[in-house]
């Protein structure tokens, strides 16, 4: 049986956002590292525990249980506290690849924290606005775990 041929393109994805933290760098990190790992909240704000092995090759992923799950990247760069890179597909389950950026610098007591969301294939039309919004709703998490922490 031969599957049939859909009519589509392969799309470029790049997102770029900022902000400023009101913590100092070594808290922001580990507020981020948090927020990917067991404080990972969905945008309605139910949590979605996830695992991040914070090292080179570490997996990011999250289990269901009865070895069940999904499976979002691996740590291709970690360079703690100021920068931590990961590849895979994300939360896409389609034919793409992603890579994330995040890097912290240090601005006296604040910092600022920077992402790049890179992803190339197949993206369904109107993708791009949901993940826009569930960058910057991340991004705002992140603020929230590190300034409570202060």
């Amino acid at each position: 049986m031969v599957a049939p041929v859909l009519e589509e393109t392969i799309q470029l994805l790049n997102i770029v956002k900022e902000i400023e933290i009101a913590a100092p760098l070594e808290i922001s990190f580990e507020a981020l590292l948090a927020e990917l790992g067991p404080e990972f909240q969905t945008p309605d704000g139910s949590p979605m525990p996830m695992t991040l092995e914070a090292w080179p090759g570490g997996r990011w992923y999250r289990d269901l249980g009865d070895n069940a799950g999904h499976f979002w990247g691996h740590v291709q760069v970690i360079k703690p506290p100021k920068l931590i890179e990961i590849c895979g597909p994300m939360f896409m389950s389609f034919a793409t690849a992603s890579h994330v950026q995040y890097r912290l610098t240090a601005e006296g007591e604040m910092t600022r924290l920077s992402l790049i969301h890179t992803a190339f294939g197949m993206l369904p039309d109107g993708q791009s606005a949901g993940i826009h919004e569930g960058w910057q709703y991340k991004l705002n998490r992140t603020r929230e775990i590190a300034e409570s922490k202060r």
